[in-house]
């Protein structure tokens, strides 16, 4: 029987992700920069995974400690959390969330060519005609096809980044020191995308701090670095990489959707049908891998 509990957790961990680029851009829309909202996910996220290690480690008997190898490899993996947030953050605000999603979970088939060059291994054919339908229905979804398509291509390039960052991120959600248990791990990556924000926004950080921001800083957090990177470390290695990377698809419809409901984006069919063609290479894809 196959474990429905971590099929949940990530669909929880991929829905909830699937709601922050709609929070942020309608924060943005009130002010707040993103430069202040990243720094307080990621801040706001590890205060929280730094309590909740503290209470975990001392209602357990026997206390391991992480060894500083395992730390900082974490740590240096976890950038590409930050990493992944920073330029989708920046890519909506060129573009709309509904196409700035479809670029993000270009990963689909950027982890697929990933794992073709480290593993040596050509792709199947089910999976080459897979990212040719990603291809077919990113086109779709973004409106590539259309005369009147006028992104700025700032948007594009910076949520194409965010695309490949993220296929970083979920290999080290899934694949990196596995033997921690998910808060510790989750708590160290997270730890690693706050000091690559830092470092990127610096001072940014402080000249727009408003207080006010904390609140939203404070949802973007539970939505973005508290929740999805416990569901995905825990529900992930029991799923395997190729379910969960199906499972987590559901983050195109629900951040279209949210963008629809919230910001009034308009999708058209063209677009819905695109995303449809993207969530059937996902299953294509990932049909022949280990689960």
């Amino acid at each position: 029987m196959k474990d429905y509990k971590s099929t949940l957790y990530v669909a929880a961990g991929a829905c909830s992700y699937g709601l922050l680029a709609t929070i942020v851009k309608y924060a943005n829309n009130l002010g707040i920069h993103t430069s202040l909202l990243t720094f307080l996910q990621f801040m706001f996220g590890f205060l929280f995974l730094l309590v909740f290690n503290l209470l975990t480690t001392q209602s357990t008997v026997e206390k391991r400690p992480v060894k500083f190898a395992a730390k900082f490899k974490l740590m240096a993996w976890g950038t590409s959390l930050g990493l992944t947030t920073t330029l989708y953050y920046l890519a909506i605000q060129y573009i709309p969330v509904s196409v700035g999603i479809i670029l993000l979970m270009q990963s689909i088939w950027i982890s697929l060519v990933a794992e073709a060059l480290l593993l040596k291994k050509f792709p199947s054919l089910g999976k080459i005609v897979g990212v040719l339908i990603v291809l077919l229905g990113t086109a779709l979804a973004s409106n590539l096809f259309k005369n009147d398509n006028n992104f700025d291509y700032r948007g594009i390039v910076l949520g194409f980044g965010a695309g490949i960052s993220y296929a970083l991120a979920i290999y080290a959600s899934s694949s990196i020191e596995k033997q921690l248990p998910s808060p510790v791990r989750s708590k160290y990556l997270v730890l690693g995308g706050l000091l690559l924000i830092v470092a990127f926004w610096n001072i940014d950080i402080i000249r727009h701090m408003q207080i006010h921001a904390l609140a939203w800083g404070l949802l973007i957090a539970i939505f973005g670095t508290i929740l999805p990177p416990l569901l995905f470390t825990k529900g992930i290695p029991k799923t395997g990489i190729a379910m969960g990377n199906i499972i987590s698809s559901l983050e195109i419809p629900i951040s279209t959707l949210s963008a629809m409901l919230i910001l009034q984006e308009f999708v058209s069919g063209s677009q819905w049908l695109g995303i449809l063609l993207i969530l059937m290479a996902v299953v294509i894809i990932n049909a022949g891998k280990p689960h």
